[in-house]
């Protein structure tokens, strides 16, 4: 029996997930400045003398890490760049959909190793690339490899790979934000009695600095897994055809092979988890990169009738 995408669905999937992005986002850039204005009053008695250089110097990372980001993680994973002759099936599958999204066509690259899975990466759209694993072109059919394509194709369109390096480098300067003061409260000794922070702000300073990098990470997982709900979505309103990728997604999840190339910094750009972590708790999934596969799977196949 045939089997149409609901379209409202697919609709009303996308606008809450965009909203609930847009709010973790705000959160957590008030998050950062508000740590910095924390800890510069805590240590010096201004809020601005440590939070404007702190600020200012998260900008200057942004944008170093912005322009070597997609080449270092290609690197990482031992990606190698696929031109049309090495595999036209696959680069015209890929160009198909680009041009039905209105994107000029990703840099395709294949990864050798027999663990399916996919991710994409680039901070703009045409600077952006694809890369697939050696096993999920063997795995999957070309139905559910299109699902997969449009799912990577969704995230570079609506900029998640920009997204997420933006996300993953304020992870990164609130760690050294907080770890900066924790060393200079310990380094200072006891001449912190002589500063100009007052006790109580330096008890919320220090607090702040042990539990900020855990709640920073907390929010960067949850928008990631976010932004899969709105890939997936994307993805079944491109092909029209969301049991592909939700038939891709059962196989990525059930084959039991870790992916080599993969490690906590890139584990968040692939289609799913490649560091295969097993445990189902509600806990777990709060630390976990991706939502639950059951769950993806699920909108997926609730998008059809």
């Amino acid at each position: 029996m045939t089997q149409t995408t609901n379209s409202t669905m697919i609709y009303s999937q996308l606008t809450r997930n965009r909203i609930a992005t847009v709010i973790l986002i705000i959160a957590f850039t008030c998050f950062i400045v508000g740590a910095a204005v924390v800890f510069s009053a805590a240590r010096t008695g201004d809020p601005f003398t440590f939070a404007i250089p702190s600020i200012l110097f998260a900008a200057f990372y942004i944008l170093i890490s912005f322009l070597f980001s997609k080449n270092a993680v290609l690197a990482m994973s031992h990606a190698k760049k696929v031109e049309h002759k090495d595999n036209p099936d696959l680069y015209n599958l890929l160009e198909n959909l680009a041009i039905s999204r209105g994107l000029p066509t990703p840099t395709l690259y294949i990864i050798e190793d027999t663990a399916p899975n996919a991710f994409a990466t680039g901070t703009t759209k045409k600077g952006a690339a694809v890369a697939v694993t050696t096993g999920i072109l063997q795995k999957l059919s070309k139905q559910e490899l299109e699902g997969v394509l449009a799912h990577e194709l969704a995230h570079i369109q609506h900029e998640d790979t920009r997204l997420m390096t933006l996300v993953v480098i304020m992870v990164g300067v609130i760690t050294l934000l907080a770890d900066i003061f924790l060393r200079s409260m310990y380094f200072s000794g006891n001449r912190k009695s002589e500063g100009k922070g007052n006790g109580i702000l330096l008890i919320i300073g220090i607090v702040l600095a042990i539990l900020s990098p855990f709640i920073a990470q907390l929010i960067k997982l949850a928008i990631s897994r976010k932004r899969e709900f709105y890939a997936d979505a994307e993805s079944a309103l491109t092909t029209r055809y969301p049991e592909g990728l939700a038939s891709a997604l059962e196989k990525i999840a059930s084959d039991h092979e870790p992916l080599e190339a993969a490690n906590r910094a890139t584990a968040h750009l692939y289609i799913s988890n490649p560091l295969k972590d097993r445990k189902k708790s509600k806990w777990n999934n709060m630390f976990s990169t991706h939502p639950d596969t059951n769950e993806r799977v699920g909108r997926l196949r609730g998008m059809m009738t």
